[in-house]
């Protein structure tokens, strides 16, 4: 199994100062004693924040903004992934990258968050 980070684009990544997600991701490939990829995924433009969206637009925001980086595409087909993530709302991230990881014949995924965010109503 490979241990992946959703990736943040570039723009965040300068902001943030680091990705919250690969941090979380090395530790858990560490302590299972898997693959810790960190740069499997790319993102391929940057997407507006997801804040105050319908579920829709942010299915629709995050289509086509996550692929598998081409140096390890060859090497991830076939293999499960355990894909982490820090914070899940609708979900629109998660499944944008496992669409791009099924997609070049990597599977199961597996997905870890560390938070679920709900909406209050």
């Amino acid at each position: 199994m490979i241990v992946a980070p959703v990736p943040l684009h570039l723009r965040r990544l300068i902001r943030r100062k680091y990705n919250q997600s690969a941090q979380i991701s090395g530790r858990v490939a560490h302590r299972l004693g898997l693959a810790h990829v960190p740069d499997l995924l790319v993102r391929l433009r940057h997407s507006p924040a997801q804040d105050h969206r319908s579920v829709a637009d942010r299915f629709a925001n995050q289509d086509g903004a996550l692929a598998v980086h081409p140096r390890h595409a060859a090497a991830v087909a076939g293999r499960p992934v355990l894909l982490i993530d820090d914070v899940m709302a609708s979900g629109a991230t998660v499944h944008a990258a496992a669409s791009a990881l099924l997609a070049v014949g990597a599977g199961p995924i597996a997905v870890a968050v560390v938070a679920r965010a709900v909406k209050d109503h």
